[in-house]
């Protein structure tokens, strides 16, 4: 038999009804001071805790987010997720958080379970679903702010990193510093970050007076061994690469790696450039030239932006601009 305390048992000892209770416990309606401060003494002598489904179903609120990531394990992620909780916790709300580890499919299943579970708003980072997908699934949902990617609906908003002028600010560069041969990481041809970047890169080849190769563009997964084996893939095909753009930081690291299997000097006969500024950026050596992004910011925005959808106020869509910080990799 549960020993659990009711509502009505604070009703019993306030001497209140249990709608009472109700309208003190929701700030709710008008209760006099009196009997607020008895029914907030029998709530504290009972020490009773309202049940969240029962509040979900008084207030149509639930008090938390839902937060999509594609992979808590990339440093690029968890600087983001901590943002958006400190917005989330000083509101009043918590974050429940689903990595999906690229992968569509899971991607698609969280969707559906922060729909069933009622969440109040969605923060969903670097989508991996097609188009049609995903805007289907976000038409579900009443409050919707997609990080690094826009769909049809009009009701979301958005927050963007400007990849494609990363991109281009780290391609001029290397033109700057002597570089020839420029090469793209690109990393997973099905994201929008991807698709920003390679335009970004090949509008940066053009302004240099270089001409475009698509040989010089490399696919691969955004990771570290992901780096690894696309930058051995490139060097392979184009041994004369002097220079390479990676799709971000832990990319960059693999390519380091993957540079020193090869005796490739870097930055002497290979310079590189990564994405994020990630902490280890600056910690690995050489220490990477990258694109910095403030992510604990980015976080806090993409959360402030959810909080403004949620009390009804007009979606909104803001640009982030990269900063370049040039270190060893590519001085």
């Amino acid at each position: 038999m549960s020993n659990r305390v009711t509502i009505a048992d604070v009703a019993r000892l306030a001497g209140v009804s249990t709608m009472t209770v109700s309208r003190v416990i929701n700030a709710k309606g008008d209760v006099r001071d009196t009997t607020r401060l008895r029914v907030q003494r029998a709530i504290e002598q009972l020490e009773y805790r309202p049940s969240q489904a029962a509040r979900t179903l008084t207030t149509q609120r639930s008090h938390t987010l839902g937060l999509l990531v594609p992979d808590i394990t990339n440093p690029f992620f968890p600087e983001i997720v901590r943002g958006a909780e400190d917005v989330a916790w000083e509101r009043g709300y918590l974050v429940s958080l689903a990595n999906t580890v690229e992968d569509a499919d899971r991607e698609r299943a969280a969707l559906e379970h922060f729909e069933a579970h009622g969440v109040d708003g969605l923060i969903v980072c670097s989508a991996r679903l097609p188009d049609a997908t995903l805007d289907a699934a976000l038409r579900r949902h009443q409050a919707v702010v997609l990080l690094n990617r826009r769909v049809a609906d009009q009701r979301v908003s958005s927050l963007e990193v400007d990849d494609a002028l990363g991109t281009r600010l780290a391609v001029a560069h290397l033109a700057a510093s002597g570089r020839r041969s420029i090469a793209l990481l690109a990393g997973p041809i099905r994201s929008s970050s991807s698709t920003k970047r390679r335009a970004g890169y090949r509008e940066g080849i053009e302004s240099a007076g270089l001409r475009v190769d698509a040989a010089l563009i490399e696919d691969g997964e955004p990771s570290e061994d992901g780096g690894r084996f696309a930058l051995r893939a490139l060097l392979e095909r184009r041994p004369d690469v002097d220079a390479v753009v990676c799709y971000n930081d832990v990319v960059a690291i693999g390519a380091l790696s993957a540079a020193a299997e090869l005796g490739r000097d870097v930055p002497g006969s290979l310079a590189l450039v990564g994405c994020d500024d990630v902490r280890l950026a600056s910690l690995v050596h050489p220490a990477l030239t990258t694109l910095r992004i403030d992510t604990y910011a980015l976080g806090r925005v993409a959360a402030e932006l959810l909080f403004e959808r949620m009390r009804g106020d007009a979606p909104r869509h803001v640009v982030v601009t990269p900063e370049l910080m040039v270190r060893a990799s590519a001085p």
